[in-house]
């Protein structure tokens, strides 16, 4: 199949995503694109055919790392570079898988040869090949953490730097950074978030005439990539041709002091942290200008650049939907109007404030190029602050409409479903983590033997070597100095010498959410505080990079709301739609919670799960558990959670009975699932002493003292 990239110029619609990679290809500075949006929207076709309009770049000869003839790195791996004439090469665009390991990233030591010979053997990585270029990242949400970790050192000082046990190497790494994620696959950290400067939310057109021109292009483009690309030719010339000149004119735009005040008073009203939004605005804004040929920077220049700029940095939580409050953002640039508006002589007298906005129309796009605003609509209010003043559920009484509350008993008939409620305020809670050693993805929250974190032995190496144990490889050589004939003062190594090094640090777990919506927990408000808990231990999952599911139970079924995921905002989203009423088929949720973690062993054998069980402990129905009629709702439930526990699944149970009467039949489901009991009130961070020493007490007491080689397993 051709190798042709789909023509840039030829990609229909996506106006915002198109305008955000040209104004990265007119000033590299402004900080790469992250492209937001559900699968299917060309986010990929787009970014890949961006490479073909980037100007070339000239390179010193042979040189791996591509220093620039005119100022070579001076600590460059094959350097001191002679001055000479480079050559010219195209721009390249360096793909970086998500599941790429860190020595194929930042490049890799022959540890072998630095030992035995003392030279430094240096095989560039994926970062020396973006030197100067682009480094794109599909999925980059799903990206690992120790990757993301490399990459945000790499674009902080752009340069990469390599340490293997007392053997340096440091390189140039200064690459347009572009990143494309799907949000129901899980955020980005807000490390790496940040790190992004322009970002941009897409999605699919809604208008037929439109998506027949996208069949009808991509059909034409597999039948035929050479032809098509032939046929677009043209356009991309016209587009390559406008890069370059705005690149040429870049260093002619001139920032004034109204438009730098028009930034600072954007990025203070929108209260966004530190200075890197302030410095990205300016860049794009001066960007924009040079894109539509101009040498000042306009209001609507300004108003572009906040649009691209700050979405993405107004975050406080993973559940605040990226977005900007445009009318806001008007107010604020109001107050600061252009100086010299442009030469129109009617707008003196009539004043700057009806002209300044609509000088390019109202998408605010640079002289009829790519441009608009981005459909930012999902985040323009916060939903937290105006809809608090009709339901007070932190008061604890009773609504008049709710005459049965004062009998806990009462509560458990079957009832019509009710409305769902508004999470409380999340809060910070204390760590829960499974007991013992696993081997899972790198995270936040149990230990687990990673690839990073402190030495704790050492092994022989299991396929190639990465992290060496120096005093360990020297042990084991040492030996056979004599017999191998050593003359000299370096030693003789050979493969079989060499030892990795094991490591302990955090893994990420599968937080499994098994949450009680019977009628019992709509009395006196409770959903409201119980929904708030869930949030808190969502937003605590979301920062340690755990996946997370969610099982609810009411009526007579449990219900898989959704399935292990790594985006805790969809489950944020579903948690708040979650209706209540009916009775209490605690055995229907517990099993369920069995049968998907069942499955989820077979998917990610070495992902550990946390059960978190939110309920007050009733059982008022059978529920669908295989048609028992033998048994009542009590004894399933404790089968139910006896056979969890049986299976070494670490729980927690989170009590929510409250009121004068307490029935302690959360504690008593706690004992069957052999993990602790906490109340709502105890989760916050600030009162929850020893919660996970009581976890892993609880566990532990269930395994058997000489199966420490299995501990893993049984605490999975």
């Amino acid at each position: 199949m051709s190798s042709t990239h789909f023509p840039f110029s030829a990609v229909v619609g996506q106006d915002d995503l198109r305008l955000a990679l040209l104004l990265n290809a007119v000033s590299p500075a402004v900080g790469g694109v992250l492209v937001r949006g559900e699968k299917g929207t060309a986010k990929s076709t787009a970014v890949r055919a961006l490479s073909a309009l980037l100007p070339q770049v000239d390179v010193v000869p042979g040189c791996r790392f591509s220093c620039a003839p005119a100022a070579p790195d001076p600590s460059c791996p094959d350097g001191p570079h002679e001055s000479g004439p480079g050559a010219l090469r195209p721009a390249r665009m360096v793909e970086l898988p998500v599941g790429a390991s860190e020595d194929r990233l930042v490049g890799a030591l022959d540890i072998e040869r630095a030992l035995a010979e003392g030279v430094k053997a240096f095989e560039p990585g994926l970062l020396a090949d973006a030197h100067r270029g682009i480094l794109y990242v599909d999925e980059v949400n799903l990206l690992h953490d120790h990757l993301v970790d490399v990459l945000l050192d790499a674009a902080a000082m752009g340069a990469s730097y390599v340490e293997r046990e007392g053997v340096s190497v440091r390189h140039a790494a200064r690459f347009l950074l572009v990143g494309t994620m799907n949000p129901e696959e899980g955020e980005l950290r807000p490390q790496l978030l940040d790190r992004f400067g322009l970002t941009v939310e897409v999605a699919a057109s809604r208008e037929p005439a439109q998506r027949v021109e996208v069949v009808r292009r991509r059909l034409a483009y597999e039948d035929d990539p050479a032809g098509f690309a032939t046929r677009w030719a043209g356009d991309e010339h016209e587009v390559r041709a406008r890069v370059v000149a705005a690149r040429a004119l870049l260093p002619k735009v001139s920032l004034g002091d109204t438009a730098l005040l028009q930034i600072a008073a954007t990025c203070a009203g929108f209260e966004v942290d530190g200075m890197r939004a302030d410095i990205v605005m300016a860049r794009t804004a001066t960007a924009l200008a040079a894109w539509a040929g101009r040498t000042d920077v306009r209001k609507e220049d300004v108003r572009q650049a906040a649009l691209l700029a700050l979405p993405h940095r107004r975050r406080r939580n993973p559940f605040d939907a990226p977005g900007l409050d445009e009318d806001m953002l008007d107010r604020i640039l109001d107050e600061f109007p252009d100086e010299d508006p442009e030469p129109e002589p009617e707008p003196e007298p009539e004043g700057p404030d009806d002209s300044g906005p609509e000088d390019d129309g109202p998408g605010g796009g640079p002289d009829g190029g790519p441009g608009g605003t981005p459909p930012q609509g999902d985040g323009s209010q916060d939903p937290d602050t105006p809809a608090e003043s009709p339901e007070t559920p932190e008061t604890g009484e009773a609504p008049a409409e709710a005459p049965e509350a004062p009998q806990p008993a009462a509560q458990e008939v079957a009832g019509p479903e009710q409305a769902a409620v508004r999470a409380a305020e999340p809060f910070r809670t204390k760590m829960l983590s499974v007991p013992g050693l696993g081997e899972g993805a790198s995270g936040r929250r149990s230990r687990a033997r990673t690839a990073h974190g402190r030495t704790t032995g050492a092994q022989r190496p299991r396929g190639h070597l990465t992290k060496l144990h120096l005093a360990a490889t020297i042990q084991a050589a040492a030996p056979h100095q004599k017999a191998r004939g050593r003359d000299g003062r370096g030693l003789v190594i050979r493969k079989d010498d060499l030892r990795q090094a094991t490591r302990e640090g955090r893994e990420g777990n599968l937080v499994l959410f098994v949450v009680d919506a019977s009628g019992s927990m709509a009395a006196r408000q409770r959903m409201s505080a119980v929904k708030g808990a869930v949030m808190s231990l969502l937003l605590d999952a979301y920062q340690r990079r755990d996946k997370v599911g969610l099982i609810t139970f009411r009526g007579a079924t449990a219900e898989l709301a959704l399935p292990p995921t790594s985006s805790v905002d969809a489950a944020a989203a579903r948690l708040e739609q979650l209706p209540t009423g009916g009775r209490t088929p605690l055995a229907a949720g517990l099993l369920k919670a069995h049968e998907v973690l069942r499955i989820e062993r077979l998917r990610d054998p070495s992902r550990r799960p946390l059960l978190v069980v939110v309920t007050d402990g009733r059982a008022t129905s059978a529920g669908n558990v295989g048609g028992r009629t033998d048994s009542s709702p009590r004894e399933l439930a404790g089968h139910s959670a006896r056979l969890l526990q049986a299976g070494g699944v670490a729980s927690v149970v989170v009590d929510c009975e409250s009121g004068p009467v307490r029935l302690g039949l959360a504690g008593v489901l706690a004992q069957d699932l052999g993990g602790p009991s906490v109340t709502l009130d105890g989760l916050r961070a600030d009162s929850l002493a020893g919660l996970v020493k009581n976890v892993r007490t609880a566990v532990a007491s269930t395994a058997s003292p000489h199966s420490s080689s299995n501990s893993n397993r049984r605490a999975a």
